[in-house]
């Protein structure tokens, strides 16, 4: 995995568990929710599993209630283009490019590390769409880290030329690094890695899944267990 790739946690819903527990029980309670006594937070996993997901029940209703917020970094621009095509349950906000060219200047001064800023594959056997393999070679992505400082070159010199951020940026290689924040509801969360955590996803957004499986199975324990046994890597959507 890339060694800059990082996730973060900015913000979760407490006892995530519970509050599903309560949303599920409100479905069938003649009382109100507010007043009941909430189970534990264990012994909530257990009941919305037994009685939400085991047996390919599908209510997946109640597990839209509980939020958690990454940020995410350093990921390449192509992992953000793929991400976002999911919007049910899912908001982002990502880095702008009319206003974060700085550290491509300083790529292009050699004051920044050109992969801090540019991401590249490393070099190892890979397949296409059809299934052609091909090696890309370690000479092969030295020539394209030079084309990266030389595109960055490019971008300073059109931005002291006078050009607009956003006009410059139209110059940037595609897969830049980019930041940024993306909130899930436990639902989405679980179609997202669905989608994208399976066996022919493309390596930079599987890598995305695998930084924020941990970060799942901490938050809900018991949700977590269940779905990595019955849907991780299976490419079975979630209802």
């Amino acid at each position: 995995m890339d060694p800059y790739f990082q996730v973060a946690v900015l913000s979760q819903t407490e006892n995530p568990q519970g509050l599903i527990w309560q949303a599920m029980h409100q479905d069938y309670s003649e009382q109100w929710v507010y007043n009941e006594r909430v189970p534990h937070e264990k012994r909530a996993g257990e009941l919305i599993v037994k009685h939400l997901l085991q047996g390919g029940r599908g209510h997946m209703g109640p597990f839209e209630h509980p939020c958690i917020t990454f940020a995410v970094g350093y990921f390449p621009h192509s992992v953000m283009q793929q991400a976002r095509t999911h919007r049910t349950g899912i908001s982002f906000d990502c880095q702008s490019m009319r206003y974060t060219g700085k550290r491509i200047c300083e790529v292009a001064k050699g004051e920044a590390d050109v992969e801090s800023v540019f991401y590249l594959r490393q070099p190892d056997l890979y397949a296409d769409r059809q299934g052609k393999k091909y090696f890309y070679k370690e000479e092969q992505r030295q020539e394209d880290l030079m084309y990266c400082v030389e595109n960055a070159k490019r971008y300073a010199r059109a931005i002291k030329e006078g050009l607009a951020e956003e006009h410059a940026r139209s110059l940037i290689c595609f897969d830049i690094r980019q930041h940024f924040v993306v909130s899930f509801n436990m639902r989405s969360l679980m179609h997202f890695l669905d989608l994208r955590a399976k066996a022919d996803a493309q390596p930079e957004i599987h890598n995305l899944c695998l930084k924020l499986l941990p970060y799942f199975q901490e938050w809900s324990p018991a949700v977590a267990e269940w779905y990595e046994k019955n849907r991780l890597g299976k490419a079975r959507l979630a209802p």
